[in-house]
């Protein structure tokens, strides 16, 4: 049974910065890239950043490009989001998500099977 857990979300002002984590279970972590999306309450969720199964190559939203990073320690079964300069507008839940096995790193939501439960990131003017 796959689990993933976030962690890492909170409130920040303006201009702050957050990391988030996930770490996956009942998996072959290594196998699989991952993403981050979110979702605001009412709207469509949203990819944010994906990365590759070993991490070599990543992708990101036009968004957020340049201010959060994406990374994965697979040793830790883990994968981060660093989030930097927030913006008010940055404000949503955020979800880890794992996607289909050897498959490329993608911002489509349909490209992913698992999902956490999502951790919250508020971000104040």
């Amino acid at each position: 049974q796959v689990q993933l857990t976030e962690s890492g979300g909170g409130s920040v002002q303006a201009g702050g910065s957050l990391r988030l984590s996930c770490t996956a279970s009942g998996l072959t972590f290594n196998a699989v890239p991952m993403g981050w999306f979110r979702q605001a309450p009412g709207k469509e969720r949203e990819g944010v950043s994906s990365i590759s199964n070993f991490g070599y190559t990543s992708t990101y939203s036009d968004s957020v490009k340049g201010r959060f990073t994406i990374s994965r320690d697979n040793a830790k079964n883990t994968v981060y989001l660093q989030m930097n300069s927030l913006k008010p507008e940055d404000t949503d839940m955020y979800y880890c998500a794992v996607g289909r096995q050897w498959g490329s790193p993608s911002l489509l939501e349909a490209d992913f099977v698992y999902w956490g439960q999502g951790t919250q990131v508020t971000v104040s003017s």
